[in-house]
């Protein structure tokens, strides 16, 4: 069996002198073996275009729906179209540092695993553990989302669920219903195997995109110009709000936002940003790739692309269609038809954007599934989650009781906060992964790369800056929940993790050999 090396030496017969502690790594080699025992394995049955499919599933949400208009509205007017460009080359550099990763290590897991590789056991598990609330919480999240728009096209038909049935509104106590089945469905469907999640998400991804290609179309003969001037409006002073509301940077610095003007187009881009959480995701289905040193770059990056052409081209319409002072918050490109006279396209949207949302939660728990799964197969969880299903291929266990759990948080849980959680663990895992790519080039420069991000150290390093300036335009409040969720998974690790670990075990055999 092979030993794990450490960044500071790989040779074989020990590993180094870090392999007793919390920073001990697993090598490359290792993560690999791993995925070829029988019982550990998964099925390979991805190609680049199931990837590229699953990107634009995850990506492709509320964000194109609903974020466009507010955020036209509240900060950037028409420019809103340069605040997308600008959330995509930040999101572009974090990509390329994946894409490297992803290539490398093609083993389940995402950040996670190459954490694992390049920074330690105790990093690994701290991404991991971030990695398994962002994916849980924006999951239920997304369900309840789609719950809303799915009892909105109902009452338009004359059905109507009981109020204890729809979830908690105004401090009413109640059950989403239509978001727990939502969860519990994807669920048997993702148990059931890879291929019928790509396949089923590819039709859903088609109608999502033939409706966003029609709203792009149908409203560019509604467009006016007058509607875009001006293209930048005049910067005023943010209504950012005080105390723990109030963004981080503020709190720091004493430097407080602008809305509209050329630093409205950045702050918009802190937003807006968030409508592109989710092409990570493509990496977590590395070990799923029949070829992933070439398909996974391929995925990551095209799903991507298309998704920033989307944005900027909806961005673009809408601001067109009606002017941005005058867009709706809640369903600004429906009610920009409906301002134009044409409400019929206005149910479309609706329409697309629940099918889209069936797409985003299933890719979400797919992401979380093998996160689990792979955490458990290093020791650091229950070694019970991750046998995979002997006819279906898939972490059948793992991905079982996250549904579960994800289903009942769906019930229960009102969209607010936790929207924001979902953001800062993104970003964190952004941050991880271009350090490890500067850090893994540096211990293993002999490791074959598929891909190579570009510019390294340069790359990584502004990967990293841009995170953390978007990590800073968060609520102090949101920094808080993130760290008792972080001092909970030290304690877990510290409590199961160090003592199970695969790589502890196999320490403690070579000792007492």
């Amino acid at each position: 069996m092979s030993t794990q090396h450490g960044p500071q030496g790989h040779g074989p017969g020990g590993g180094t002198r870090r392999d007793r502690g919390v920073l001990r790594t697993k090598s490359i080699e290792q993560s690999i073996q791993d995925t070829e025992e029988p019982e550990h394995a998964l099925r390979k049955s991805l190609s680049a275009l199931d990837l590229t499919v699953f990107g634009v599933g995850v990506v492709i949400g509320t964000g194109i729906f609903v974020l466009t208009g507010k955020i036209a509205k509240e900060q950037a007017g028409p420019a809103v179209a340069l605040s997308f460009v600008v959330a995509g080359v930040v999101c572009a550099l974090a990509a390329l540092c994946y894409a490297e990763f992803a290539s490398t290590v093609p083993v389940a897991g995402s950040a996670y695993t190459f954490s694992y590789a390049s920074l330690g056991e105790l990093p690994a598990w701290i991404i991991g553990w971030d990695l398994i609330l962002e994916l849980a919480l924006g999951c239920a999240v997304v369900a309840v989302g789609w719950s809303g728009y799915v009892r909105s096209l109902l009452d338009t038909g004359g059905l109507h669920l009981p109020s204890m049935l729809s979830g908690s509104h105004g401090g009413q106590f109640g059950f989403d219903l239509l978001a727990c089945v939502l969860v519990l469905v994807i669920t048997g469907i993702l148990v059931l195997g890879m291929k019928l999640s790509s396949r089923v998400t590819t039709v859903v991804v088609g109608v999502k995109v033939t409706v966003v290609l029609l709203v792009i179309i149908a409203g560019s003969f509604f467009v006016s110009g007058a509607n875009y001037d001006p293209f930048i409006p005049p910067s005023r002073p943010s209504t950012a709000g005080g105390g723990l509301t109030a963004p981080l940077s503020q709190l720091m610095f004493g430097f407080a936002p602008s809305d509209f003007g050329v630093m409205g187009i950045f702050a918009a881009a802190a937003v807006v940003f968030f409508a592109f959480i989710g092409f990570d995701i493509v990496a977590t289905a590395a070990e799923e790739t029949r070829v992933p040193q070439r398909d996974v770059p391929r995925g990551i990056l095209g799903s991507l692309a298309i998704c920033t052409l989307l944005y900027v081209a909806v961005s673009v319409v809408v601001t067109g269609m009606e002017r941005y002072d005058q867009l709706s918050v809640d369903a600004p490109l429906a009610d920009a038809f409906k301002h134009v006279g044409h409400p019929f396209y206005a149910g479309l949207i609706s329409f697309g954007a629940a099918v889209g949302l069936t797409s985003v939660c299933m890719i979400l728990l797919l992401g979380q599934s093998r996160v689990f799964f792979a955490m458990s197969r290093d020791g650091l969880l229950p070694q019970l989650f991750s046998r995979v299903h002997p006819k279906f291929g898939t972490p059948h266990r793992s991905t079982i009781v996250l549904g579960v759990v994800v289903a009942v948080v769906a019930g229960f849980t009102s969209i607010d906060v936790l929207a924001e959680l979902v953001n800062i663990g993104t970003l964190f895992a952004f941050v991880v992964v271009a350090i490890g790519v500067v850090l893994l080039r540096r211990a293993r420069p002999d490791l074959p790369r598929a891909f190579r991000t570009p510019l390294v150290p340069f790359v990584p390093l502004l990967s990293v800056l841009a995170s953390l300036w978007l990590m800073l335009n968060l609520p102090a409040e949101t920094w808080i929940r993130f760290a008792i969720w972080m001092a909970l998974g030290f304690a877990v690790y510290f409590v199961y993790g160090r003592t199970h670990s695969r790589l502890a075990v196999r320490q403690r055999q070579r000792d007492t050999a």
